[in-house]
């Protein structure tokens, strides 16, 4: 999967947008409503409107109709692999981080939850000696004096999860850089502009260890089909260090559990795993080129109030909407962190309410917020302050 098929266009699209957060029913329109005639166009944007507005499942539905098949292993083999030591994502990750130099993550750009597994690592990377933290996605000079994202950070770091991902950075004292290529390039040349601007970055801040967030292939090493080499493989060659490459994309839920690869329902748990063999080194006999060093295995999401479990972590409270504050159905529901509303900042969490019968939890981390409150039309029914402890 490549990311280049609406990284600027998508972007600079949402510079222009009036209202960037939605209701369902107003993307699902302009998804129906799309004559371009390009299915694969409109359901791609379509699923990264669900997710930025924080339909996560609808955003999971749409990204399905793309009809796209992901190569599975065999039922007979998953059931193999359970048989090997499973062990805790984070834990093995933070482990083997602290004999690393440069540690590189993927996400599919449509799935919340692999930026809340990323955001758990911050905290630890910290401790062990990470300091700078490159974003593809980041389009913003200004982050780290201003110590919070903005709409116009960029599109994906314009959904929550992602906007708690870099305020959570920010907050633990990582410098954070963007490194995307310039506008139109591309394939290969893309590739190699983003490897030579982390290279850049890092010949002028050695003072720490380098975090790197991407998307999807950009993470992978070894020979690629069409690049040759991945951004991963062309900064390994500039720096002569070996990164340690983390995928979390291959195992990804879909909406329809029978397009699940097997090795999801195989495994139970409430938390990301990795499989390792009897030498307890990563299993990498998933796939004939593994391409990364680790491959994360998500569970499957459970909903608790109505809203995805991952999201949830011993920091993280509901806070449920008072009934009252509600005027009119249906409504959006934004918490914004204290004094980031007015300028123009990303929500730490969003709801849409249809009726008073909808489940009214927002889940936050603890600290001061402004909710805000819109009616259908867009505008400002309420907004009132809440502290989480």
């Amino acid at each position: 999967m490549k990311t280049t098929f609406f990284l600027f266009l998508i972007f600079s699209l949402s510079l222009k947008a009036q209202n960037l957060y939605k209701f369902s029913n107003d993307i699902e329109k302009e998804i129906n409503n799309d004559k371009s005639g390009d299915d694969s166009y409109k359901y791609q944007i379509g699923a990264m409107n669900y997710s930025i507005s924080n339909y996560y499942f609808k955003g999971l539905q749409t990204w399905d109709k793309l009809g796209r098949k992901e190569k599975k292993i065999s039922k007979d083999y998953s059931l193999k692999l359970v048989k090997h030591k499973i062990e805790n994502a984070k834990d093995y990750i933070l482990n083997k981080s602290k004999k690393e130099e440069i540690l590189i993550i993927n996400e599919a750009h449509h799935y919340a939850s692999h930026r809340t597994f990323a955001t758990s690592l911050l905290k630890k990377l910290y401790e062990n000696g990470y300091r700078y933290l490159g974003i593809e996605a980041l389009g913003d000079d200004s982050i780290n004096i201003r110590k919070f994202p903005t709409t116009q950070s960029g599109f994906y770091t314009s959904e929550p999860q992602f906007g708690n991902f870099i305020k959570t950075a920010l907050d633990l004292g990582f410098t954070l850089f963007k490194y995307e290529a310039e506008s139109g390039k591309n394939g290969k040349e893309r590739e190699i502009e983003q490897a030579e601007n982390i290279y850049k970055f890092m010949q002028k801040n050695k003072n720490g260890k380098y975090f790197i967030y991407c998307g999807y292939e950009h993470a992978y090493e070894g020979k690629h089909q069409t690049w040759e080499k991945t951004m991963a493989g062309r900064l390994s060659d500039l720096t002569k260090i070996n990164p340690l490459t983390i995928d979390q994309t291959q195992f990804s839920e879909r909406s329809d559990s029978e397009l699940n690869d097997p090795l999801l329902s195989s495994i139970n748990g409430n938390y990301p795993v990795v499989l390792l063999d009897e030498d307890k080194m990563l299993f990498k006999r998933i796939q004939k080129e593994p391409f990364t060093d680790i491959k994360i295995i998500h569970p499957i999401t459970r909903y608790i109030q109505a809203r995805p479990n991952w999201m949830l972590n011993k920091s993280r409270k509901f806070y449920e909407i008072p009934k009252s504050k509600i005027k009119n159905y249906p409504s959006l529901i934004f918490a914004y962190r204290k004094g980031e509303f007015e300028n123009k900042g990303v929500p730490a969490d969003i709801i849409e309410l249809h009726s008073v019968k909808d489940s009214r939890y927002l889940i936050l981390d603890k600290g001061n917020y402004d909710i805000v409150v819109k009616d259908r039309t867009y505008k400002i029914t309420n907004k009132f302050e809440e502290s989480i402890e």
